[in-house]
């Protein structure tokens, strides 16, 4: 058991609740345990933003991946950039001018439909349990690997704290481990980047140099790939790019801004942040490559996860390796505490309040409601974490981005953008898109195996993503013979969504219909 390890992630866990507990002071209501009361800044939410999306699996699964396959690992890297330059220009500011408590709400200010309300917070659902899990999983592994913490114990701890988080303070406890957690990675980060470069005789692309003379230029250079391959990388971009946008933990996010400039600021900065950390992979994974070495790296981690954990105990001793593993907890901790929220809204705001209840629910009853939703799905989290701890959480992740770009997104999308969508086109986009994706992934090669697989990509995206704007045509097809469909008039939805000044309150004051 790695003392220095613990005693580093134990300094920084107390340092969150702290945060937690000073966010409990101003957690009153519902407004402030879903969205924070919505009156967090543009460089707070650009902070949490990057707390919430830059997650343990990117800063180690990707530094080994550029390490065990070379440029090939960077594909990973380069959708997250574009998917929130996307987010820029596409739904930050609408979201938070249409939106409430959820991304539900922001489809209930056009269309009215308990059905419609309830596909939308299931979608969320699952997406939410199955990012939960994999931050479970990912937890567990390398607690055990980096502290020395038996794996059950290590995915009961962090669902605990995650959900005294929730509980006490809900989004404005998650904003703030957010921000901490964003601001201690990128430090720990430059610290080792430092590190690195130093070792180079401070020669920020030595570790390509070196990498190169030794393994030869193939490993620093993009090269031809099966079209099995190619097509799988091209669905990983369809997938990451637009399920971002469906994300339901991550769009939360500009539902908590005070106003539609800082949405918009908030996603300027949160892309700024994550294209420099991206940028800052490669050079690790190809320091790793040369100063720890692919069998080491192997030796520690099949799919190379700890190579960075590995570099950074190489040049910096235990302390900095006790340093990294304290970030990796703190970066988990802050992506569950806000997947718990956007999966607890799910549950009590639109699922009970408004499908089962029909919106007949006090502030009080909601508040309580969101809270035992979220320590229920963290009891389910717990046991899907315990049975998948042997499964590909990278596998995993992108199913859940491929559901969000086929469900959320185009439902999202087309109800800020296309007049002529109607109800009908939504309810049968966002089950339809459901359906296809996780049909597609069973009988894909992850799941029967890559000789009896039926469907040969393991990324459904590049389908089901088209498939899912064509059901939304179809059905807005058919529904615009069918009366009480169209919804709230599209010219209403597009002064709300988009007021002449950005930074006009929302015109939604109270509760959307559903």
């Amino acid at each position: 058991m790695n003392i220095t390890s613990i005693a580093v992630a134990g300094s920084i866990i107390a340092v969150t609740l702290v945060l937690a507990f000073l966010a409990a002071r101003r957690t009153a209501d519902a407004g402030d345990h879903y969205v924070a009361g919505r009156r967090v800044s543009g460089l707070g939410n650009g902070l949490a933003l990057a707390g919430e999306q830059i997650s343990s699996a990117a800063l180690l699964g990707i530094t080994g991946a550029v390490a065990l396959t070379g440029f090939a690992g960077f594909y990973l890297a380069i959708g997250i950039p574009t998917a929130f330059l996307l987010v820029l220009l596409v739904v930050a500011v609408p979201l938070r001018n249409l939106g409430r408590f959820t991304l539900a709400d922001v489809v209930a200010f056009r269309f009215e439909g308990r059905l419609l309300r309830g596909a939308i917070a299931s979608t969320t659902l699952v997406t939410s349990v199955i990012y939960m899990t994999i931050q479970f999983v990912g937890a567990g592994v390398l607690a055990q690997l980096l502290l020395g913490v038996p794996y059950e114990l290590a995915v009961v701890l962090l669902a605990v704290l995650m959900t005294v988080y929730m509980v006490m303070g809900g989004m404005v406890a998650a904003t703030y481990i957010q921000i901490f957690k964003t601001v201690l990675l990128l430090a720990t980060v430059f610290l080792l980047l430092l590190f690195v470069v130093a070792h180079y005789d401070w020669n920020p692309l030595g570790p390509l140099q070196v990498a190169a003379e030794r393994f030869g230029d193939d490993v620093v250079s993009a090269h031809p790939l099966p079209l099995t391959n190619s097509l799988n990388n091209v669905s990983l971009m369809i997938g990451l790019c637009l399920g971002i946008m469906g994300l339901p933990h991550v769009m939360l996010r500009f539902l908590t801004t005070r106003d539609g400039r800082a949405a918009r600021t908030s996603a300027f900065y949160g892309m700024i942040i994550f294209s420099v950390f991206f940028l800052l992979l490669p050079v690790f994974g190809y320091a790793a490559l040369d100063i720890v070495g692919r069998e080491q790296i192997v030796a520690d981690s099949p799919g190379g996860n700890l190579a960075v954990a590995r570099l950074a105990e190489v040049l910096g001793g235990n302390l900095l390796l006790a340093v990294l593993a304290g970030v990796v907890i703190a970066t988990i901790l802050a992506v569950l505490s806000g997947i718990a929220i956007a999966a607890s809204g799910a549950a009590a705001h639109d699922l009970y309040t408004n499908v089962v209840k029909r919106g007949e629910v006090g502030a009080k009853q909601q508040l309580f409601m969101g809270r035992a939703a979220g320590v229920a799905l963290a009891v389910v989290a717990i046991l899907l974490a315990f049975g998948a701890r042997n499964l590909n959480i990278a596998f995993l992740a992108n199913v859940a981005f491929a559901i969000a770009a086929s469900t959320l997104t185009p439902v999202l999308v087309l109800s800020i953008y296309w007049r002529g969508f109607n109800r009908l086109g939504a309810e049968v986009a966002i089950i339809g898109g459901l359906l296809i994706s996780l049909v597609l992934v069973a009988l894909g090669p992850d799941v029967l195996g890559a000789e009896n697989a039926i469907f040969p990509l393991s990324i459904p995206a590049l389908v089901s993503v088209p498939a899912a704007f064509l059901l939304a045509v179809l059905g807005s097809a058919v529904g615009r013979s069918r009366p009480g469909v169209a919804g709230r008039p599209y010219d209403e939805v597009r002064a709300a969504a988009f007021p002449r000044r950005a930074d006009r309150p929302t015109t939604q004051e109270t509760e959307p219909t559903s």
